[in-house]
C-alpha cells in the first residue's frame, strides 16, 4: 500500500508535468555536491525547477499525464528540470553549464519539448532552436527592411525632385 508521502509526490510530479513547457531529464551521476548546487542556482535564476526525483514515481506520473515512452529517458540518477515558460531554456542553461565546467558526467537524457518526446541524439537540435523573442526579432527585421528601402527611395526621390526644382529657380532668377 503507498503511503501518503508518495502519492503527494506522484500528484506533484503529474501536475508539473501537464503545467510545463519544457522538461529536461539528466543523469547526474559523478556530479559533486558543488556542482550540482552551481547548476541549481544557474537554473533557479532562470525561473527553471530542478528536481531530484524516484524514478518509479516519475514512471507513474508520466504514464498519469500520458507520457508512456519516457522509461528509456529514466537512465541512471535522474533530476529533472522544468521550465513553465521557454522550453528551451532548461537545455540550452544545462549544455553551457556542461561546457563551462568541462562536465562530462551530467548527460541530458531526453526531453518533454512543448509535448513532444525528444531522445538523447535529438535534444542537441531542441536546444539550438532559436527562441520565441530571437523568432519575433528576426521576423520584425525582414518585415521592416523592406519598408526602410522604400522609405529611403522616396527620401531620394524627393531630394531629387527639390534638387531640380531649386535648379530651374536659379536659372529663373539668373535669365
Amino acid at each position: 500500500m503507498p503511503n501518503q508521502k508518495n502519492i503527494q509526490s506522484l500528484e506533484s510530479i503529474r501536475e508539473k508535468f501537464q503545467k510545463a513547457r519544457g522538461i529536461y531529464f539528466t543523469n547526474y551521476k559523478g556530479l559533486n555536491v558543488q556542482e550540482i548546487t552551481g547548476l541549481r542556482k544557474e537554473l533557479y535564476a532562470a525561473d527553471v525547477e530542478y528536481k531530484v526525483v524516484k524514478k518509479t514515481l516519475t514512471k507513474m506520473a508520466a504514464k498519469n499525464s500520458g507520457w508512456d515512452s519516457i522509461e528509456p529517458l529514466l537512465d541512471g540518477q535522474i533530476a529533472v528540470a522544468i521550465s513553465y515558460t521557454d522550453p528551451a531554456q532548461p537545455g540550452k542553461i544545462i549544455n553551457a553549464f556542461i561546457k563551462k565546467n568541462k562536465l562530462d558526467k551530467l548527460v541530458i537524457t531526453g526531453c518533454i519539448y512543448d509535448g513532444v518526446l525528444f531522445e538523447a541524439n535529438q535534444v542537441e537540435k531542441v536546444i539550438n532552436l532559436p527562441s520565441r523573442r530571437e523568432l519575433l526579432a528576426s521576423l520584425l527585421g525582414t518585415l521592416n527592411a523592406p519598408m526602410s528601402q522604400l522609405t529611403m527611395v522616396l527620401r531620394a526621390t524627393l531630394s531629387q525632385l527639390v534638387g531640380t526644382l531649386n535648379s530651374l529657380t536659379d536659372q529663373k532668377k539668373q535669365s
